[in-house]
Formats: structure tokens, sequence, C-alpha cells
């Protein structure tokens, strides 16, 4: 196991669904990830890229309303490889969808089978160098919870500018995790794809929760009952789970 880990690791993130596997099928087109458990109710997207997390996909009757607070970015190598990758995603299901953006942006905007937004971004774009495909989670949030994920994942901050934030593992591997600032978007209800954190191995899940609250995060009940995980709130309201404590995904 990499020695930076601390005693809490990003372990997925979660996206809510009506049909998991539909959603599950395009993003492993998007990302040439592998569908783990296709027979199960929640359905898991093992990376193969070095990515350190799963994809999970999990069944709720809600549909989506509004757009999500966190997207995911897809890097490109050539504006060839942009249209193909686009070309092939609206093949697999997705469609175009307009949220604001001109042509001068340079990215394109999809949204997957539900309407899950992603952006499939131009190649050379510097700020996600060295990243693979998932180039970055992109969150709407405040700098302060970006500093609230750094320390609570142990990730240095890569960027402090203007309002934005985004860490990265502290390795320089993997997607980033980015914070947009203002304007933020109305919170509409439970956040359509969350993270799930879990401690290690050996790690305690009440005091990951303890330590988080001292951060500035909440704990939530939204139903959930009698689960294995706690549900929380990180300093902007947005939704995460602490899971039972597991190994990281690349030891």
């Amino acid at each position: 196991m990499s020695e930076w880990f601390m005693s809490l690791h990003l372990s997925s993130l979660c996206f809510n669904t009506n049909n998991p596997l539909k959603v599950a099928r395009f993003w492993a087109e998007a990302l040439g990830w592998e569908i783990d458990n296709p027979d199960d109710e929640v359905i898991g997207l093992i990376p193969n890229d070095g990515t350190r997390f799963m994809l999970d996909f999990c069944p709720v009757p809600e549909t989506k309303t509004g757009q999500n607070s966190i997207h995911l970015d897809l890097t490109t190598t050539s504006l060839a490889n942009q249209a193909e990758m686009v070309d092939r995603l609206i093949n697999a299901g997705g469609k175009h969808i307009d949220i604001g953006q001109t042509p001068e942006e340079g990215h394109f905007v999809l949204a997957d089978p539900e309407g899950n937004e992603l952006c499939i971004v131009e190649p050379g774009n510097n700020f996600l160098a060295g990243t693979q495909t998932l180039g970055a989670i992109n969150c709407d949030g405040s700098p302060e919870v970006g500093y609230f994920w750094s320390e609570a994942l142990g990730w240095p901050l890569v960027w402090d500018q203007d309002q934005e934030t985004a860490i990265r593992a502290p390795d320089g591997t993997g997607p980033l995790i980015t914070w947009s600032g203002p304007p933020y978007m109305p919170k509409r209800g439970l956040d359509r794809l969350h993270i799930d954190v879990a401690p290690g191995a050996d790690g305690n899940q009440e005091k990951e929760a303890e330590r988080l609250i001292a951060l500035g995060a909440k704990r939530l009940d939204i139903g959930q009952g009698e689960v294995s995980w706690i549900v929380m709130a990180d300093p902007d309201g947005h939704e995460f789970c602490i899971l039972t404590p597991r190994t990281p995904i690349d030891s």
C-alpha cells in the first residue's frame, strides 16, 4: 500500500440511478473500466488505469431534477480523439446538452443516459495534464470545502485561486477533485452523485466521523435507517458517506 495513505481514503464515487446497469455500461464505455458485479443491486465499475477508487451505481426511485453538483471531466489526446469520444458516447446512450457553455471553451458537454452531466475536455488542457481519461471530479462548492477535503484525505491543494480549489493525491496520480467556487447552484434534495470514503482495514469508522466533524462536517439523517455506513454532509451541505473499514484499492 502507498505510504501516503492516511487513515481515510477515497473509496468510490457513487451515482444514484434508476437503472444502475444501464448507466454503468455507459461509463464503462467512457472510461474503459470493467463492470464488476452486473447481477448485483449495486453495480461497481473497477478501474484498470491506476485510479484508486471505484464508481458505484446505486438504485434509487427518484428521478434526476436540475443540474448535478458533481460532474466528471474526461480528457482527450487530440481533436480527432475528442470527436471520436463524443461520437462513441452518443452511440452509447449519451446526448449533447447546453448548460451555457460557449464554442470558444473548447469542450463538449454531454449527459449520460439518465442526464448526468459530463465534459469531454479539449486536448492540451494544462490543468488536467498527467491525468488519465478521468481527469477530474468537478464539484460545485466553496473554497472551504476544498480545504475540508484536503485535510480529510491528506491530499494537498494543487490550485487555490479566485475562490476555486483543487486537490490531488500526494504522489500526483489519478484525477483531481475540484471545486468551482461562486456562483453556487441551488441544492435540490439529495445529490445525485456523492463521494464515499472509508478508513483503512485497521481504521475506526466512528473516530473518522468525529475527526471530520471537527473539520466542519456534520452527521445527517436522510432516512437511511440501520446501515453500515455513516451519512454526513460537508461544510456546504453536500452529502457523503463513511463506509466500513477496508483496504485501499491499490494494496
